[in-house]
């Protein structure tokens, strides 16, 4: 809906929350986990381009993410763990734009991106910057994801997939769930799994 005539053009969103939340400087004190998981278990990965009852979201492509980071770092530190869940969370408000439009759009999405990443880092006291490890590995694990998400819900064949993500190795495909879920139960899932890390954290920190 436009803006009004003679009015400032709008720059936050309002959240079902209640919370406002401004685009341009985004404040952590308005992120909200129940509106990360509610609106990127509603955001589609590959534009809706999969196969399935439902699509495949953003909420259950990080689920995946997190759970192969695991599998690939074989550690157990709760706060990795969140950054994987949350690595893709700023498209609760943005939306997950594939990669090829992301190279025409150039670098005002970036830098949008990059506030709402460091507002959520903020909210969630994780460090804005990761050790590089951990950045390899979250990353190693989301490329993993869409290897297999290309493969098996977006139509790729494996010869295309090998063009743009190295074939998956130490993860096997019954390790993850790709079944596209109803929003409803992937926010439930997403929620569940945020819970149970951020219990693991405070343990971690009271001991």
């Amino acid at each position: 809906m436009p803006d009004r005539a003679g009015a400032p053009p709008r720059a936050w969103q309002r959240m079902l929350s209640g919370r406002r939340l401004d685009l341009l400087d985004p404040s952590p004190l308005d992120v909200e986990i129940s509106d990360i998981a509610h609106g990127l278990a509603r955001v589609a990965r590959w534009n809706g381009q999969t196969h399935g009852d439902h699509a495949f979201s953003v909420a259950q492509h990080s689920l995946a993410v997190e759970k192969i980071y695991a599998l690939l770092s074989g550690g157990h530190n709760a706060d990795w763990r969140l950054a994987a869940l949350l690595h893709d969370a700023p498209e609760y408000v943005i939306g997950d734009m594939i990669s090829p439009f992301k190279s025409v759009v150039g670098g005002g999405y970036k830098s949008v991106e990059r506030r709402l990443h460091e507002a959520i880092c903020g909210r969630f006291s994780l460090p804005v910057e990761l050790p590089e490890k951990q950045i390899r590995l979250i990353k190693r694990a989301d490329i993993v994801a869409a290897w297999f998400e290309a493969t098996e819900l977006a139509g790729f064949t494996q010869a295309e997939a090998m063009k743009y993500f190295d074939r998956p190795s130490g993860v096997h495909l019954d390790q993850i769930d790709l079944t596209p879920k109803p929003p409803k139960t992937v926010q439930e899932l997403f929620l569940q799994r945020f819970e149970a890390l951020d219990h693991q954290r405070g343990k971690v920190s009271a001991s």
